[in-house]
């Protein structure tokens, strides 16, 4: 659910996450404001299971009538896998509305958008998919990585203009007190993504390179997902993903 960015070659070898800690049945609340704390969506975040497949449903539900929606399917047997991938974002928050399916199993990658002049387009392509690919399943990853290690690549599909693969480095940054009354601690982590080759090269000498995302990951016996702040997709501004209370008067 993360931006698609640009800077250099790749500098680490991507591998797949190894399972740490199973992801089983959970029901979350997002919330999604900008740096200066106006509140822009309301969001969910659930998992089921069935063996060792896990379907994770994301959702984004704007203010102003746009959503942005991510169902990933992905196994945890040894290592983190993900299986398929299907992304909706639409309306006036997004830049290009689009939708895509990834199918690791295949390789079949399908992204649907309405280009500039209003025309619909709809690119198929087979790809050979690496199998540490992140698209959907990056916040689980999150929680799993070693935290000592100074530095974890793992792959991601950026899908406009065309499929193409780039690198997203995680490099964990620091440790921050949840609160001052609270001696529970999260894992702060940078995540920078590169393009490399000509494309690489050619947003950095143009200075299109996104700025990084921030991600804060609570660090117990179970590695929770705090917050996030970054762009949400390429040439997006940044916003802040949090976890939040259930709405209403409970």
């Amino acid at each position: 659910m993360v931006l698609l960015a640009a800077l250099s070659l790749p500098s680490g070898t991507a591998d797949q996450v190894p399972v740490r800690q199973k992801e089983g049945l959970t029901h979350g609340f997002l919330s999604l404001r900008s740096l200066d704390g106006k509140k822009l969506a309301e969001g969910e975040s659930t998992e089921t299971t069935q063996g060792d497949v896990v379907t994770n449903h994301l959702v984004l539900r704007f203010r102003d009538g746009s959503r942005y929606e991510d169902t990933s399917e992905f196994s945890q047997q040894t290592k983190f896998r993900l299986l398929k991938d299907h992304l909706v974002q639409t309306g006036p928050s997004f830049k290009q509305p689009v939708e895509t399916w990834i199918d690791t199993g295949t390789g079949q990658v399908v992204v649907r958008c309405k280009m500039k002049d209003g025309k619909d387009h709809e690119l198929k392509q087979n790809l050979t998919l690496p199998p540490d690919l992140a698209n959907g399943i990056l916040f689980t990853l999150l929680k799993d990585i070693n935290p000592q290690a100074p530095l974890t690549t793992v792959s991601y599909l950026a899908t406009t203009p065309k499929p193409r693969i780039v690198k997203i480095e995680i490099i964990p940054v620091a440790t921050e007190r949840l609160s001052a009354s609270s001696d529970d601690q999260a894992e702060v982590y940078n995540l920078k993504f590169e393009i490399g080759g000509i494309q690489g090269i050619v947003a950095h000498l143009a200075h299109k390179q996104p700025p990084d995302t921030r991600v804060w990951v609570l660090r117990a016996d179970a590695p929770t997902f705090i917050k996030s702040e970054g762009p949400l997709y390429e040439g997006g501004p940044i916003w802040r993903i949090e976890v939040v209370s259930p709405p209403g008067n409970l």
